[in-house]
């Protein structure tokens, strides 16, 4: 159920800063009839740290609605408050989501233990598949692979999303959670190494704007069309630098914005990127054939 292409969405947003219901609902209808196999909103890349409880809410609905149970819906439910992430898990079971994304709880700089102690209330908190998700630049704190496996343990901690780009991981992880224990790419430029590691998938920046490339690509490296799946990769290497040349989520809604799925606007303390990024991404849309 959870593997290949995935998307980690944008959150579109008008020029004054609100959430533009029309174009995210648009976006993800187009994500599907595009091929990607899953859909995540309001994790990184979808501005949660700055969506209110009821916008991050509304979208996850939004989302849900939308996809229909064409394909599952991993609503993001981090927070480094135990209780908000608690609370976000409930919701995304309430209203249909298949699973829950969770982030390590950044700031707060907790211990392994504190780590476990944390995942563990969120997945008992709400009967619901939960991936952890690792991302130490964002967070400070790394989930070890020893913590991982003693929270794969828990009946409802299926998987992590890892964005470390240490292509180690997966197979030590596969190695003390098991086979069964599912890993997805959290980082595009790994998507293929990865999954020769023991991955499943990706859950990808760059198809928000390129799902069918990701999605083929993906499919054809199951399928074991391996030429062909890594000829996919060498095209969007380019795509995949671009979408972070600064930080992300700016240079993705920006090239989102070139296809007109909404505007390029990130709420603050994102700034809007620079010309010169934004030339970048200019070209490295066009050399992959998404702008004409």
């Amino acid at each position: 159920m959870f593997k290949g292409s995935m998307v980690a969405l944008i959150t579109p947003m008008r020029a004054d800063g609100s959430v533009d219901e029309k174009a995210f609902c648009e976006l993800v209808d187009w994500q599907i009839k595009e091929g990607t196999e899953g859909l995540i909103p309001v994790g990184t890349t979808g501005e949660s740290p700055t969506l209110s409880h009821a916008e991050h809410k509304r979208v996850v609905e939004m989302c849900v609605e939308v996809a229909a149970r064409r394909v599952p819906v991993i609503a993001g439910a981090g927070s480094n408050s135990t209780a908000e992430a608690m609370d976000f898990a409930r919701h995304a079971k309430q209203v249909g989501a298949d699973a829950t994304l969770v982030v390590a709880p950044y700031y707060n700089k907790p211990t392994q233990e504190g780590l476990f102690l944390h995942f563990t209330a969120i997945a008992d908190a709400a009967d619901l598949p939960l991936f952890l998700y690792n991302v130490p630049p964002r967070t400070v704190v790394d989930i070890s692979v020893e913590t991982v496996a003693r929270l794969a343990t828990h009946r409802n901690i299926v998987g992590i999303k890892d964005a470390t780009a240490n292509l180690a991981r997966p197979l030590h992880t596969k190695a003390t959670a098991g086979a069964s224990f599912i890993q997805l790419s959290g980082e595009d430029h790994t998507a293929l190494a990865f999954n020769a590691s023991g991955g499943t998938g990706c859950i990808s920046v760059s198809a928000n704007v390129a799902p069918r490339l990701c999605a083929e690509m993906q499919k054809a490296w199951r399928d074991g069309r391996f030429a062909e799946a890594m000829a996919i990769q060498d095209r969007l290497v380019p795509l995949h630098d671009a979408m972070f040349c600064e930080t992300s989520p700016g240079p993705v809604k920006y090239a989102a914005s070139l296809l007109g799925r909404g505007t390029d606007h990130c709420r603050l303390p994102l700034a809007p990127i620079s010309a010169a990024s934004k030339e970048k991404v200019r070209a490295a849309m066009t050399a992959a054939g998404l702008l004409n």
